[in-house]
């Protein structure tokens, strides 16, 4: 029998991959994106189309990470149409590119209010759920500017990352005595297969943006094309979305911490090995090993 999950984000690349993927392999998913009865209507059709076509319980269900209310109201959807919330994949993001100095606060604020408290309206939500059932699997993606290789121009994106992921890794020890457990897919940099960099955003203040343009000019360009040289021939979004079947189909209580899709190589997963085994150790050495492990319901 299926899981039932929900996916953020997951009108278009890593998130409709995912979704897609999953449903082919008989789980019920909620593809959750936002303004579905607006700009994001024609996606919903597709969706829709797609279940049609290939006989999977593949759903849409309206959700702005932005809006608690939304965040709320879409998990009551799902829990209203299914006995129970399995599996929950953060995967909405928003990325701005341009440099660092060039973006005011509210604009950095504004990455961070996707990336970082988006995840955290949708826990809210979601949460108390998994805790009563003692049981379920919360699927952060992440990104491997985190504790790899990082170009400039890309600094209030790479910084909302960060620390979305120091949220999934402490989420990680505060859920497993409910049972529930935690994975962290790390995808690198894919240049094609998303709507990352096309649909990015940019700084306001072109004063600053041409001053910089001076000794930086085409970096951003220069950078896309460097980590597109990078990648093998063979790189393709999909890799993220196969990633994350394996993760939720994995046994429960053996779900790998992180797993890392990253066809640049930029170093993080050397990286991450090393952070994620000083996590483990300095759990051990205060009594708190057992956070490691989910523990299964009584």
């Amino acid at each position: 029998m299926g899981s039932t999950i929900l996916i953020t984000g997951a009108g278009s690349g890593f998130g409709a991959l995912a979704a897609r993927a999953l449903a082919r392999n008989g789980h019920t998913v909620y593809a959750a994106m936002r303004d579905t009865a607006g700009r994001n209507a024609p996606r919903v059709a597709e969706t829709a189309a797609y279940a049609a076509e290939h006989g999977v319980d593949l759903r849409t269900v309206e959700l702005d990470v932005l809006s608690q209310e939304s965040a709320d109201a879409a998990i009551a959807t799902v829990l209203a149409e299914r006995p129970a919330l399995d599996v929950l994949i953060h995967n909405a993001g928003h990325m701005v590119t341009g440099p660092a100095e060039a973006f005011t606060p509210g604009e950095i604020a504004a990455v961070y209010d996707t990336n970082v408290l988006g995840t955290q309206r949708v826990n809210r939500a979601a949460l108390p759920h998994l805790r009563d059932r003692r049981r379920g699997l919360v699927l952060w993606i992440g990104s491997t500017s985190t504790k790899g290789g990082t170009p400039p121009y890309l600094a209030p994106y790479f910084a909302a990352k960060a620390a979305m992921d120091s949220l999934a890794v402490s989420y990680a020890a505060e859920l497993a005595r409910f049972g529930i457990e935690t994975s962290i897919v790390v995808p690198g940099s894919f240049t094609t297969g998303t709507h990352h960099f096309v649909t990015g955003g940019h700084p306001a203040d072109q004063g600053v943006v041409t001053a910089y343009e001076q000794r930086y000019a085409g970096l951003m360009e220069q950078v896309s094309a460097r980590l597109a040289a990078l990648a093998p021939a063979d790189a393709d979004a999909s890799q993220v979305a196969d990633a994350m079947v394996r993760v939720v189909e994995a046994p429960y209580g053996e779900r790998p911490f992180r797993v890392h899709v990253d066809p640049a190589g930029d170093g993080s997963e050397e990286v991450s090995d090393v952070a994620d085994r000083i996590r483990a150790e300095f759990l051990g050495r205060i009594g708190l090993a057992d956070l490691l492990r989910p523990h299964a319901a009584a």
